[in-house]
């Protein structure tokens, strides 16, 4: 028994540690980084109302995209709760949004077939927005040995994925790994956390999901087994040019829309958590001027806009 005390007091005395060395860390960070005032999402739209004969996108912030595909509600890299870090109690110590969810976590429960998690990281894998949409009418696809995060909680089918594997969901949705750029330890000594992009096909539409990546020179390979309708590609996070090792510049983002052969791109990861260096509303900036004239392409540009593809009168060829 005293043993077992000991132990416990040695486990909570090094997650304090982890805490201390965080807070540290990210004070020290916050010095160099803008200071946005707090702001409502431009729009907030009613997912109900979505059509379920199309393809439709709601960007809910940062890298959570609500998917409605014809009648399969889709869920990417859940994030609704105010601060993200290391969570003690009911505090949690780590970033703190500057714009709020466009949707409330409340509006997207009940409305959820698939969640997809790119990685681990805590502004892409939050556990108390996971452990409210824990259902077991709701299925995962997560990043290889990241499942372990998830498993006291009360999903259904849950898959990991990496490489180039590919997994046919209950929904009926098919989800392929992506090898993408980029790392997954939530702490310095989860090393074994994967990461990965998803491709998703489901009757006769394809949707790109990258996560976050660094740039790569490898999504053509994505255009040459068929075209890519939607795109969702990070932007933000790539300042000062050390980050790049694992994010990409806006350019780099354009760049690889283009190598996947996408016909629409959806942005994420910008303007919701300070992460880096760049003032907050830089990325979408040049992310316009590296388009040019194919701006128009770029068809989600503030949070709780949603971008509806038809499908009824569309078809696609099977890669």
């Amino acid at each position: 028994m005293r043993i077992l005390l000991w132990l416990c007091i040695i486990a909570l005395s090094l997650v304090a540690l982890a805490a201390l060395w965080m807070t540290v860390q990210y004070r020290r960070y916050r010095k160099f980084v803008p200071s946005p005032p707090y702001k409502q999402p431009a729009q907030h739209p009613d997912l109900s109302v979505l059509p379920d004969d199309s393809l439709s996108v709601c960007w809910i912030g940062h890298s959570t995209l609500y998917i409605r595909w014809n009648g399969v509600g889709i869920l990417t890299d859940p994030v609704f709760s105010e601060r993200v870090g290391v969570n003690i109690g009911p505090w949690a110590i780590g970033p703190r949004r500057h714009t709020a969810p466009a949707v409330r976590i409340e509006e997207v429960m009940g409305q959820v077939d698939l969640i997809l998690l790119s990685h681990a990281h805590m502004d892409h894998f939050d556990i108390p927005s996971l452990r409210k949409l824990a259902s077991p009418d709701v299925e995962v696809v997560t990043a290889p040995a990241t499942s372990r995060l998830i498993r006291r909680m009360r999903f259904g089918r849950v898959s990991e994925l990496g490489g180039t594997n590919s997994v046919e969901t209950s929904c009926g949705v098919k989800v392929t790994s992506v090898p993408v750029r980029h790392w997954g330890a939530r702490f310095p000594w989860n090393q074994q956390y994967g990461w990965t992009g998803f491709l998703l096909e489901y009757q006769g539409k394809r949707l790109f999901y990258a996560g976050d990546t660094a740039y790569v020179p490898t999504f053509t390979a994505l255009r040459e087994r068929g075209q890519i309708d939607v795109v969702c590609m990070p932007i933000g996070a790539y300042a000062p040019d050390s980050f790049q090792q694992s994010h990409c510049t806006p350019e780099q983002a354009w760049s690889m829309f283009v190598d996947a052969g996408g016909r629409f791109l959806v942005p994420i990861h910008w303007d919701t958590f300070v992460l880096s260096q760049e003032p907050v509303d830089e990325p979408m900036k040049r992310l316009l001027a590296a388009a040019g004239d194919d701006a128009d392409k770029i068809v989600i540009r503030s949070h709780g806009e949603v971008f509806t593809l038809k499908t009824a009168d569309e078809t696609l060829a099977q890669s």
